[in-house]
């Protein structure tokens, strides 16, 4: 906890699910949270039981899609706490289905969210990690990323592109800042919200009730990384449910 205690960290798509959980805990443990997400109503909520519990907290709505939304969020974390120690490039959506459905506006909304969304928090966050002369980015990828199944070829593709990423931004990023790719299995989420095929949403949602990990496990693991000495390098960690094929 130690590690922790003070640490500011930004979490983009923190209202619910894993960036909620993760927000929670690292504010139980002493961080100073920076919380972004589309949905004020769970946002504020979010910030307002954190507040309650007595730990430090701020929020703006942001929508990874657009880069000056990522430079805002940057901007918020250094202009109340005064620096920036990691940023959670968290959001995702995940609209899987069928190639042969041409879901083209589906495609495009995972390419903007889940890559572009993660490029623009470099964008914004890189320059204020190098004049500070350290940081942390953890992005959030997939074991999709890793096994490719039908329906997912797109999804998997957009967490494929985070791990190659992530990978040229550390090996770019010297020895004073760190990067980390989160990338879970099946975890108990709103994942499926935003799929618009009826019978994969049907098939995603019996999964994660059946055997998928609570967010508070993968929010876990993101601890894990940022508690690490600045001279160690959590590379990836990825983190699935046992039953997971």
């Amino acid at each position: 906890m130690a590690a922790i205690q003070d640490k500011v960290v930004a979490i983009t798509g923190a209202s619910s699910g894993i960036g909620a959980a993760t927000a929670l805990l690292l504010a139980e443990r002493g961080a100073k949270v920076v919380l972004a997400a589309r949905g004020e109503r769970r946002l504020r909520g979010l910030a307002e039981r954190i507040a309650q519990a007595g730990g430090h907290c701020a929020w703006t709505c942001a929508d990874v899609r657009r880069r000056e939304d990522a430079s805002r969020l940057v901007r918020l974390a250094c202009e109340r706490y005064g620096r920036l120690d990691a940023l959670i490039n968290n959001a995702g959506v995940g609209p899987i289905s069928p190639l042969d459905e041409l879901r083209v506006d589906d495609w495009e909304q995972m390419v903007d969210v889940n890559i572009k969304g993660v490029l623009y928090g470099i964008y914004a966050a890189l320059p204020v990690f190098r004049a500070q002369g350290f940081g942390h980015f953890i992005n959030t990828a997939s074991t999709a990323a890793q096994r490719i199944l039908p329906n997912m070829a797109v999804y998997a593709a957009s967490k494929a592109a985070v791990r190659a990423i992530s990978e040229g931004l550390r090996q770019e990023a010297g020895d004073k800042l760190r990067v980390t790719v989160i990338s879970p299995g099946f975890t108990r989420t709103n994942f499926a919200e935003s799929m618009t095929n009826r019978a994969v949403k049907a098939h995603i949602a019996a999964s994660m009730q059946a055997f998928a990990l609570p967010p508070e496990a993968v929010a876990r693991a993101i601890a894990f990384a940022i508690e690490q000495p600045a001279d160690v390098d959590v590379g990836e960690i990825i983190i699935r449910p046992t039953a997971q094929a």
